[in-house]
């Protein structure tokens, strides 16, 4: 079963300010996600509820796992020196 991927408002506007190399990056980790959101690599962030983060070069995808509708939807997306702030 694959899931599907959705992006938050402020995720896909992240998103779209990244430069293609990196979109093409995201975009092979998003495929893996939508395969397995639970493969090696995939950290649930601690101290927070039902968030994970997978790690792409210096970036960072946040998001959550909604098991009962098969979603995977990204949260945040940036680079590792500025995801975690706010």
């Amino acid at each position: 079963m694959a899931y599907k991927i959705k992006f938050t408002p402020a995720a896909d506007r992240q998103f779209a300010k990244l430069i293609p190399e990196r979109k093409r990056a995201i975009s092979d980790a998003l495929m893996r996600l939508a395969e397995n959101p639970r493969h090696h690599g995939v950290i649930k962030l601690s101290g927070e509820h039902d968030l994970y983060r997978v790690r792409v070069g210096n970036y960072r995808v946040i998001f959550q796992i909604e098991d009962d509708v098969l979603y995977v939807v990204v949260v945040k997306i940036g680079h590792r020196k500025e995801i975690y702030k706010s």
